[in-house]
Order: C-alpha cells, then structure tokens, then sequence
C-alpha cells in the first residue's frame, strides 16, 4: 500500500547556523530565475531547516558559505492558544551533506 508522504529537497548556500540546546537552525539559501519583463533575473530565497541530533555530525564541518543538499520532512507546528495561535511550517533535515565548502575559505 502506498505511503503518504511530505518531504523536501534543498541544495543551496548556508547563510546562517543558530545552535540552541537540542536543535540547530540552518538557513540555506536557494537560487531561481524569474522572468522580469523581457530579462531573466535571480531571486534568492530563504529556507530554515530544522536539524535535530541525527545529523548533528554532519553539522561540526558546516560553515557559512558551503553548499550543502538536505532532505527531510515538512511538519506543521502551533503554538499559542485560542486567538494567539500561530502555526509554522517546519522543514526537518534527515539528511545533510555538505557538497563544496565555501569559496571565500579557501582564498
């Protein structure tokens, strides 16, 4: 029987790591071009992955600048309650690799 699923794809720039007690925050940029009248420009956008221990090790050697390509999960998340509810889409890394380290480190 198939198996209903929600997961992602990212390959990208890290733009930030945000360490907190059990859980690691990585904002990972992606690139797409967008037609602007008759010319093609880049916009980039902002994805914040949320990494937990089970790919913690793969965390120690990423640094702001490498490109990485993560997989996981989409979970929806509230917080709050009654009319002070708000909900959040969370990406959950199930795997993290880093593909190149950054240019500027190795200049």
């Amino acid at each position: 029987m198939p198996q209903n699923i929600a997961e992602f794809r990212i390959i990208g720039r890290v733009g930030r790591i945000t360490k907190r007690e059990k859980v690691t925050y990585v904002n990972i940029a992606a690139n797409y071009k967008r037609r602007d009248g008759d010319e093609w420009k880049q916009d980039t956008l902002w994805n914040s992955v949320v990494c937990f221990s089970n790919v913690a090790s793969q965390l120690e050697l990423t640094e702001i600048g490498d490109l990485v390509h993560v997989t996981g999960r989409v979970r929806e998340s509230q917080h709050g309650e009654n009319n002070d509810t708000t909900y959040r889409t969370e990406l959950i890394a199930d795997t993290f690799a880093v593909l190149a380290k950054s240019t500027s480190e190795q200049d």
